[in-house]
């Protein structure tokens, strides 16, 4: 691991002015008269046909997954409501945990995966959990579509990425604030009530396509009658359970979604070409990798995002030799990221740049030359 003061590719032209990253900010036409916007990107050579194998989908190991995810999800708020309606509310308090992180953690990575497309073979299973996992999630699954594709076309270039989740400098209140996914779920619940009320954004309007633009309308509607007939069954039975079934997960919920995410880009370079200096992999047990439905393997999915989640285990064996070695477990990873993100609290430009195996290819100087010329 190297670590470097010096910034990536264009900050000269941002003159010593603080990273702006609002897509309509100064940033983000920065980005594009510098030539990263939807630039080519690095990418291992793997034959064709071997990425063909790679990228074969398959129903059977989703509805597995998803069978057992949504099993549990029942059989926690089950056991959750049983034990409170006894009259045991705090002796309730594991199931309602548990049933939190699989309601506001590993939707994250299910609203990620069937946004792809990959998850499973068969389309309308890809589009069923889609959309249920985008609305325990509170993202509108028509805007998140085209953001998290904004998000992979641009990744981690300030101004044009609306997915940057730990910007410079590092706002940790916030950040302690988004554990219990107080920030996200307020930001989604504000953008759906705005939504409701027949209005895109002007930054949504940067990255939804017109056509696609009355449907985030329509579904910002439905989800507000939801909540309001939750709340109002909450109210009628002087009682905080149907909210603890349905909005609240979202928040006590959402702390290992909000670990495993920080780690995917944090303390590494932003405004370069090169997945492997701006993503992070990590291995880490097979619980968090249930939950995060291997996108511990972030390099990979960024580097080939068509490639199923169950199969990126096998990507990474194929390709790791041109990879920076991957963290050892997800506490080694925040030793490694933390210094970084604290150095960057008083200079942004600093980063981390992944040392590469000496079987790799080395960083290409004319996809970020100001980065590598001066590390």
């Amino acid at each position: 691991m190297v670590d470097t003061p010096f910034s990536t590719l264009g900050t000269a032209s941002r003159a010593g002015r603080r990273r702006d990253y609002s897509l309509l900010g100064p940033d983000a036409q920065r980005a594009v008269e510098s030539g990263l916007k939807a630039a080519e990107w690095y990418h291992t050579d793997v034959p064709r046909k071997e990425m063909k194998a790679f990228m074969q989908r398959a129903d059977q190991p989703a509805i597995r997954d998803t069978l057992v995810w949504l099993g549990c999800l029942a059989a926690f708020a089950g056991l959750g409501i049983t034990v409170w309606l006894l009259g045991h509310p705090w002796l309730s308090l594991p199931f309602w945990l548990a049933y939190g992180v699989l309601y506001g953690s590993a939707s994250d990575s299910r609203w990620h995966e069937c946004g792809h497309g990959t998850a499973f073979r068969t389309a309308w299973m890809n589009d069923w959990v889609y959309q249920i996992a985008s609305f325990m999630m509170i993202r509108n699954p028509y805007t998140w579509r085209w953001s998290h594709t904004r998000h992979h076309t641009d990744t981690y270039i300030v101004g044009l990425d609306p997915e940057i989740a730990l910007m410079r400098p590092p706002a940790l209140f916030k950040l302690l604030l988004n554990t219990f996914g107080l920030i996200d779920a307020w930001n989604g619940l504000s953008r759906m009530l705005y939504n409701a009320t027949g209005r895109i954004h002007p930054e949504e309007a940067t990255f939804i396509p017109e056509m696609e633009q009355p449907k985030v309308i329509r579904v910002a509607r439905i989800w507000t009658a939801i909540y309001a007939a939750t709340i109002a069954l909450s109210i009628a039975l002087h009682s905080i359970l149907p909210l603890m079934v349905i909005g609240l997960p979202r928040l006590y919920g959402a702390w290992h979604h909000i670990m495993t995410g920080l780690l995917q880009h944090g303390g590494l370079a932003d405004d370069v070409l090169d997945h492997r200096l701006n993503s992070r992999t990590v291995y880490m047990n097979p619980v968090s990798r249930f939950i995060y439905w291997n996108m511990n393997y972030h390099v990979e999915h960024h580097m080939f995002p068509m490639v199923p989640y169950h199969q990126l285990p096998a990507l990474h064996a194929r390709i790791k030799h041109d990879l920076p070695a991957p963290n050892s477990s997800i506490a080694q990873a925040f030793r490694e990221m933390w210094p970084a993100v604290r150095r960057q609290l008083s200079y942004e430009d600093y980063f981390l740049k992944r040392e590469l195996p000496s079987t790799a290819k080395p960083y290409r100087e004319d996809f970020h030359a100001e980065a590598l010329g001066a590390a």
